[in-house]
């Protein structure tokens, strides 16, 4: 019980210090570079609420998963990787 507790508490404090760093983005103006909670939502809906909390990204294309993809990084643009439905199947990131 007592390795488990040491196990817990070093995943809280852990997390304290890991989120910071993950919340910055390498874009000006732009400070959440990414939107995990938007896995499994539909692409318009995802795109509405990216667009909504950042208005300097204005370039949000639907991208069917799998699908080449350029490699360059711009910082008006989010890529929303969904399937067939049109769900959202990866995490959406600025880039």
């Amino acid at each position: 019980m007592e390795k488990l507790t040491l196990v817990v508490a070093f995943l809280l404090l852990a997390s304290l210090f890991i989120q910071p760093l993950t919340a910055q983005s390498s874009c000006p103006g732009v400070k959440k570079d990414a939107w995990p909670e938007l896995l499994g939502v539909p692409a318009k809906l995802a795109r509405g609420i990216i667009q909504k909390e950042n208005r300097r990204l204005t370039n949000v294309p639907n991208v069917l998963n799998g699908s080449p993809v350029t490699k360059d990084l711009r910082c008006n643009r989010v890529r929303l990787f969904v399937n067939v439905l049109g769900v959202v199947v990866q995490i959406p990131r600025v880039g």
